[in-house]
């Protein structure tokens, strides 16, 4: 297929448009956040590691508890927070490219566009016509009907005019 290089402008990103898709981005990657914590949460649950750092916490004289219930709801806080910022972000730099692009053109992007080459022979058979279809003979009782035309001298009332 031969491909041929064009070159597009973008000018304009429409900000509801990014606001809706970078929200559902941000929603799904909260959620991967939250369930790969809890995940990462359980695996260190099960070696041990939060009674270990508990005594060495004791040896110190430092008091430690871990606590994976409050852990997990600053997490989830986070995860929500995180997301409902990233979706502004995202929003208010839709708006500033907007902006800026208003000033300098927008950016300039080359894009490959594969054309098909289509075979005359297959070209030659599609623009055959049809033949055009034979005229309906109209009755004496199914004349249809006449159309008035207007003189040159008649006043047509404007929409706008007032009528008296």
């Amino acid at each position: 297929m031969p491909v041929r290089r064009v070159r597009r402008v973008i000018r304009k990103i429409d900000p509801w448009t990014v606001l809706k898709v970078s929200f559902v981005i941000n929603v799904i990657a909260a959620l991967v956040f939250v369930l790969g914590t809890w995940v990462s949460w359980s695996l260190i649950i099960q070696a041990g590691i939060p009674e270990r750092l508990s005594d060495i916490a004791d040896n110190l004289t430092i008091t430690y508890e871990a606590n994976g219930e409050q852990y997990f709801r600053v997490i989830v806080l986070l995860a929500v927070i995180g997301a409902i910022v990233m979706t502004g972000v995202f929003t208010l730099g839709a708006v500033l490219y907007n902006l800026i692009s208003d000033l300098v053109g927008g950016v300039e992007v080359v894009v490959l566009e594969e054309t098909t080459v289509v075979p005359q022979a297959a070209l030659s058979a599609a623009t055959v016509e049809a033949p055009a279809p034979a005229p309906v003979p109209v009755t004496s009782s199914e004349q249809p009907p006449r159309v008035r035309k207007a003189s040159a001298s008649a006043k047509v009332p404007s929409p706008s005019a007032p009528t008296t």
